[in-house]
Order: C-alpha cells, then structure tokens, then sequence
C-alpha cells in the first residue's frame, strides 16, 4: 500500500504524466528548481544527448538542486539559471538559443521552498507570466505540469489566478486536465497539466 501511495503523491503523479511527453535528446523545463527533485527526473528523461533549464530565484535552491545532480552524475545535462521564471522567454534565448517552440515539457510547483523561508513563496502576477510565457515555449505535442500549494503560508490568492486563466485557454491550441485529490483535507497540492494540441 505504501508503494502506491508513494506512486501518486503529487509529485511523482506529476513525472509519471510528463514522462509520456518526453523522448532522449529533448528540452525541458524546471521552472521552479526547489531541491532538484524534478530536475534530476528531466534530466534522466532527455538522456545524455538533452538538455534541461532549471530556474528558482534563491540560491539555496540552486546549490541543492546542483549537490543533488552531480551526486546523480546529471550536472552536464542542466543550466542552472538564478532569475525569475517570469523572465523565462529571455533567459532561454539566452541560454538556449533556438528552444522556442520546441521544448518538451516544462514543471511548476508553485508556493515555497521545501525545507525555506515560508516569507518567500511564487506570488500570482509573476506565476501567471511565467506560465504564459512557458507556453510559448512549448512545441506542438508538449506538455506543462503546474503542482500549485495553497492554504497556510501563501494563501490563495494564486491558485484563483492560475485557475481562473486556465478555464479560458482556448481550447483549440490547449488541453487543461485538472486532477484533484478530492477526499483529502488540509489544502493538498492540486496538479494540473497543460498540453499544446497546435501551434
């Protein structure tokens, strides 16, 4: 029973879905780096031959995510990039040029740190932005997942916003699949994912 609790807790319910989106040598995304657990996974999925951009705002987050790649023997697969996800578009022309339009997969988990300063928390203008950015980035096919935290700390107030922007995606170019975990309390992380039908 635990194995399958472990299965789908959010994050791992999260990689389970992207994992069918991404194929060796492709571009992903960590928009929101954290401890590296999902840029670890992205850069396992793209293989040697990928390439992975991760993002987060602290370097607390960076220096755990980059301990947590090498320690995987991954850190040749990743730019690890210290900026805001809303200056996402920017930072890849920068980094990798030729990436828009083409990117694979893209993760979220939007809220805090894990383990950090609960004062500092993705906040709805700037989420938003980087999701409308993010999905320019993606190529026909490609797929974002959004781990959206609410309650305690950082409130609400985000969550509304990103949910209420997805309801009106036209639904020609976007497919938006929400997954709750509806028998829960407390506030549990609600994944969602987005997939680009066209461009």
């Amino acid at each position: 029973m635990e194995k399958i609790r472990e299965k789908l807790r959010t994050t791992a319910f999260c990689q389970r879905f992207v994992q069918e989106f991404i194929h060796e040598g492709d571009t992903c995304i960590d928009a929101t780096c954290g401890r590296g657990g999902d840029t670890v996974f992205l850069c396992r999925a793209v293989g040697a031959a990928g390439r992975v951009a991760a993002f987060d705002i602290q370097q607390e987050a960076l220096d755990a995510t980059r301990q947590r790649l090498c320690r995987a023997g991954l850190e040749d697969r990743v730019c690890l990039i210290r900026r805001g996800h809303e200056h996402m578009q920017e930072a890849m022309a920068e980094v990798m040029p030729g990436a828009a339009g083409h990117v694979a997969a893209a993760m979220f988990n939007f809220g805090y740190l894990p383990g950090g300063d609960h004062a500092v928390h993705t906040e709805p203008a700037t989420s938003l932005e980087a999701v409308k950015q993010c999905r320019e980035l993606l190529r026909p096919g490609g797929v974002m997942s959004l781990c959206i935290y609410s309650g305690g700390d950082s409130g609400y107030a985000e969550r509304e916003a990103l949910l209420a922007a997805l309801k009106v995606m036209d639904p020609a170019r976007w497919l938006v699949i929400r997954a709750d975990y509806y028998n829960r309390g407390s506030d549990p992380p609600l994944p969602v994912f987005i997939v680009r039908l066209s461009a």
